[in-house]
């Protein structure tokens, strides 16, 4: 049985990381991966990653890294997701993924126009949604943490674009019938986003937001989270679930 592919590119805050675990956990969690199938490779630190055909899926992390860095590892994941999606791999990025997927297939990243956006977000849905495996039953609005300054500007052409929120208008992106990605945190729970409002206070202050008022703001989100797991039913990466 192939493993499935968690493409790490990066790690939460020590402080987080020590109380709340970190990405290939929470992301194992919440598309409930089982652990004997799971391969975490580690793009940052300079781990290779293997082909496309050898794995039956990947999720790819976010990252305090930039895309606009063009580091060279994450160049070469770039390239490894334009080979991945030639031969139709199941895929599904997540904020710094979700711009490196996008950046990949020929979009554009840079800053978000008027600063980060953070906290629990109302994401809407678009009409394009109608048809989606994964996101046609998603509600016309749901909530969704998030936490990130750059995102997707110009999104790849042929992309679908299925979500927005109030700033973003790049949240939900299909690439094809086994690719898709999040600028929201699906993996994240209500304490992680709190973990990282606190982590993100002083620099909120400084931009003009209330920190206070998106710690308050902060609530469950099932809907995103279980976006993730029907990415994990539907394409066969996550064993003794049914299919939703």
């Amino acid at each position: 049985m192939k493993p499935v592919l968690i493409i790490r590119t990066g790690r939460a805050p020590d402080a987080i990381r020590a109380r709340h675990g970190d990405f290939p956990h929470w992301f194992r969690l919440g598309a409930q991966l089982p652990l004997r199938r799971l391969q975490v490779v580690d793009v940052a630190a300079g781990d290779a990653l293997p082909a496309p055909d050898a794995v039956a899926g990947a999720i790819i992390t976010g990252s305090a890294a930039m895309v606009t860095e063009r580091a060279a590892w994450s160049e070469r994941t770039a390239g490894w997701i334009r080979h991945a999606m030639d031969a139709e791999l199941p895929l599904f990025g997540v904020c710094f993924g979700h711009q490196l997927m996008a950046h990949a297939l020929g979009g554009r990243v840079d800053y978000l126009p008027g600063g980060r956006e953070i906290g629990t977000q109302p994401i809407e849905t678009l009409a394009t949604t109608a048809h989606d495996p994964l996101a046609a039953r998603l509600p016309t609005s749901f909530r969704a943490h998030t936490t990130h300054e750059q995102s997707v500007l110009e999104a790849p052409s042929g992309a679908v674009v299925l979500a927005r929120s109030a700033r973003d208008p790049h949240q939900l992106l299909r690439y094809g019938p086994h690719a898709l990605s999040t600028q929201f945190h699906p993996e994240f729970s209500a304490d992680v986003m709190r973990a990282y409002i606190r982590r993100k206070r002083t620099d909120m202050h400084r931009e003009g937001f209330d920190p206070q008022r998106s710690f308050r703001e902060v609530a469950a989100t099932p809907i995103a989270r279980d976006l993730l797991l029907r990415f994990a039913h539907h394409h066969g990466l996550s064993h003794g679930a049914r299919h939703r």
